[in-house]
Formats: structure tokens, C-alpha cells, sequence
């Protein structure tokens, strides 16, 4: 299957805004599949999943993570798809270890916005080589709920403290109530950007199938509600980690991998390939 690799243009958009979107990330041929995939699993939801309206057609803003030890169809695509090596290009890092595939929908109608936040104070994890790569399975727009970005806010050198959001129906966000405090720089809590949006850079771009955003753990983004009345936004979202990372799992990241379930100790480096497996290395 076709493979690429960032431009140089794509790699000094990805370091001055902490986003970049890439056109025709993947191969056509895994879309369909993810899509049915995301149809499953919106039916037989994990015990991770976030449904807060379960069964709904309309207003229903569904996520469901950490699937990639169990579907043999995502972990297919997180493997070959090419993903490893583009989010090891962004980061400019000599590899790239794997943590969590994340599903993501919203169907027409849904009022619902994506909150704006920072990934990377939800993640037992310091470092700056964090990156997700946010691929559209459906045609999207920011209008229906394409991601947005505050430009170049990953330079910042501030963690904004995590909130939990979509908490209606939510059994899965406990963890974030225990609150935690930066391991770097300023600590602060995330400003309201939709109320002020005059007063911030604000990126997004509109995407096709098979279009993909990648952008730092540390960048500011968030999504409108979808108010389409027939498309569904659908989106998987995988999340990497570079070399410059080390484990730590401080109170209030995330659980789906915890320190009783690895073999590294907090400070170290994530090489336990049970739960970060290493999917590309520069030779």
C-alpha cells in the first residue's frame, strides 16, 4: 500500500504552528475499513467508551479508545499504514513508540463542541515529542466539526490543567477530577477561546477522507458541534510518542495503562512494547 512521507513545507508548518494538515495521509484503502470498524464499536462499545445519548442517530458525541490489543483492523493500520514514520517525521524524532488509537464521532445534529484543551496534561507522560495524527474517515469541515487550533501554542511552555468535559452520561473521566500540576513551565488553566476568539490565532482546515491533521500534545485545539443534518463525523486518532519522552504516571492522566501494569519506573524511558510498542526506528 501507498506510504509518505512529510514535505518539508508539511514539516515547518507541523514546528511554527503545532498543526499541520496533511492531504492524502493514508492509503485509500484503509478508510473503509476503520469505517466499519468505528460502525462496531459505536454498536458494542469498550469499557473505555464515552456514549453520553448510547444508540442515538442525531446528537450523539461517541468516543471510545485503546482498542488497537483487541482489533485486529486497527492495529493493522496503526502497523502498516505509515503512521509511525509520519508522526516520527513531525516530531523529529529517530523513533516512534505507540500509546493509544482513539475513536472519535459525532453524529449530524450534535450539538456538542470539543472543548479546547492540551492532550498533553491528560498523559502519563513528560516530554515534548508527543504528537497525535487526526484522521478524517468522513468528508468534514470546521463547521461540522473539524479540529481547530490555537497557532503555535505548543511553544508556549504552558500546561493547562485538565478538565473533564462531556460529562453527561460519562463514566470514564473520574481520573481527571484528582487534578495534576505541570512537570514543566507554567501551569495555568485553559483560557475560554470560543468566547474570545477574536483574541487568539485560530487554525483549522476542511477535510476529505483520508485527510489527516497531525499536531503536538502540547498544541491548544478543540471542535465545533456537527450541525450537519446527514454526514457524520468520523474520525480515528492515534497518539506517539518520541524519544525525548519519559513515563509518568502522575495522579489525574489517564488509566488505560497504569504503573502496575508495566515494567519501567516513573523517569524512565516508555520501552515496554506490551503497551508502547515501537513501530518505526531511523535505520
Amino acid at each position: 500500500m501507498r506510504q509518505r512521507d512529510l514535505t518539508s513545507s508539511e514539516l515547518d508548518r507541523y514546528k511554527r504552528d503545532g498543526a499541520v494538515v496533511i492531504r492524502d495521509a493514508v492509503d485509500k484503502s484503509w478508510i473503509e475499513s476503520l469505517i466499519q470498524c468505528t460502525k462496531k464499536q459505536l454498536n458494542n462499545p469498550s469499557v473505555w467508551a464515552n456514549d453520553p445519548n448510547p444508540n442515538a442517530k442525531q446528537n450523539r458525541m461517541f468516543t471510545d479508545r485503546y482498542l488497537w490489543r483487541t482489533n485486529a483492523d486497527i492495529f493493522a493500520y496503526i502497523k502498516d499504514s505509515g503512521c509511525a514514520r509520519l508522526a516520527a517525521q513531525a516530531m523529529q524524532s529517530g523513533s516512534a513508540r505507540f500509546y493509544f488509537d482513539h475513536t472519535l464521532v459525532k453524529e449530524p445534529n450534535t450539538k456538542a463542541a470539543t472543548p479546547w484543551h492540551q492532550d498533553a496534561p491528560y498523559w502519563p507522560f513528560s516530554g515534548k515529542q508527543i504528537c497525535s495524527i487526526w484522521l478524517a474517515l468522513t468528508p468534514t469541515k470546521v463547521e461540522t466539526s473539524a479540529l481547530e487550533f490555537v497557532k503555535g501554542s505548543h511553544l508556549d511552555d504552558v500546561y493547562y490543567l485538565p478538565e473533564a468535559f462531556g460529562t453527561e452520561g460519562n463514566g470514564n473521566d473520574g481520573w481527571i477530577a484528582e487534578g495534576s500540576k505541570g512537570t514543566t513551565g507554567k501551569t495555568a488553566r485553559c483560557p475560554d477561546i470560543e468566547a474570545n476568539r477574536d483574541q487568539f490565532d485560530i487554525i483549522g482546515y476542511d477535510l476529505e477522507a483520508g485527510d489527516a491533521l497531525i499536531f503536538s500534545a502540547w498544541t491548544l485545539h478543540g471542535a465545533r458541534g456537527n450541525g450537519s443534518s446527514k454526514q457524520a463525523r468520523m474520525a480515528l486518532s492515534t497518539r506517539w510518542l518520541g524519544d525525548d519522552v519519559r513515563w509518568d504516571p502522575r495522579p489525574g492522566t489517564d488509566p488505560t495503562v497504569t504503573q502496575e501494569q508495566v515494567c519501567i519506573q516513573p523517569g524512565e524511558r516508555p520501552t515496554d512494547n506490551a503497551f508502547f510498542p515501537e513501530f518505526w526506528r531511523q535505520e
